[in-house]
């Protein structure tokens, strides 16, 4: 199943929780998370709170189509894929998301990775469910956005991801890490360059530099371009 955006017969934010709105389908390489370079079913869902300035998925923004959260399921099963990935947009605006997290759990077996970034109650997502979770930078444009509530809610195999646009937002990320000790509440801390804004070599120098105990994450899926 591939499903492109369309219209709607309700907005991402009114989809029940049998139901979600989906901007698109897709399998392809799972590229931002330590899961980086496997081969994964995508399921983006539809709207977002945000407007990043180095946003790539504006697609997202707008209506897209209901589809029941069993299609979804039995779509993201039979890919073969190692994983499902609910992603957007901002999946958890939509009520129905994290029964879809449900579902993909219990139909395929595999992991499955809500990315989100960081505004909404990561709590609502089911045991088992890897967060994959963004906190934004300034040079985001959304630098305040971030509800540090969810810090609290973090669980041990979530993830925290930081995209940085300049040295400006690495020293910024360094300091919250430090201060809210990231690398204790979750199995990563992720550094990714912010795609045609920074050079990977440039982050990675400031990383070896600070001997930082993060991650360099390389956004994969942009650079092999595989869809």
């Amino acid at each position: 199943m591939r499903l492109m955006k369309g219209t709607a017969n309700a907005s991402a934010a009114l989809s029940g929780p049998g139901t979600v709105n989906v901007c698109e389908t897709f399998t392809s390489l799972q590229g931002e998370s330590t899961f980086a370079g496997l081969t994964c079913f995508f399921i983006r869902l539809a709207g977002c709170n945000l407007r990043c300035a180095y946003c790539d998925t504006p697609q997202a923004f707008g209506p897209g189509t209901d589809v029941p959260v069993p299609e979804l399921a039995s779509a993201a099963a039979a890919s073969g894929a190692a994983m499902s990935e609910i992603t957007g947009g901002e999946p958890l605006l939509q009520e129905g998301c994290a029964a879809l997290a449900s579902r993909l759990l219990e139909e395929t077996g595999r992991p499955v990775l809500v990315e989100t970034n960081g505004t909404r109650d990561i709590s609502v997502l089911p045991d088992g469910v890897v967060t994959v979770m963004d906190v934004k930078c300034p040079g985001s444009g959304a630098g305040a956005s971030f509800d540090e509530a969810n810090l609290r809610r973090l669980r041990p195999a979530d993830q925290v991801k930081f995209v940085v646009c300049d040295a400006g937002d690495y020293e910024w990320s360094r300091a919250f890490a430090a201060r809210h000790a990231l690398y204790a509440r979750c199995a990563a801390v992720l550094f990714s360059p912010a795609w045609g804004r920074l050079a990977p070599a440039e982050l990675a120098r400031w990383i070896i530099r600070d001997s930082l105990p993060a991650r360099l994450q390389v956004p994969l899926h942009k650079v092999v371009g595989v869809r």
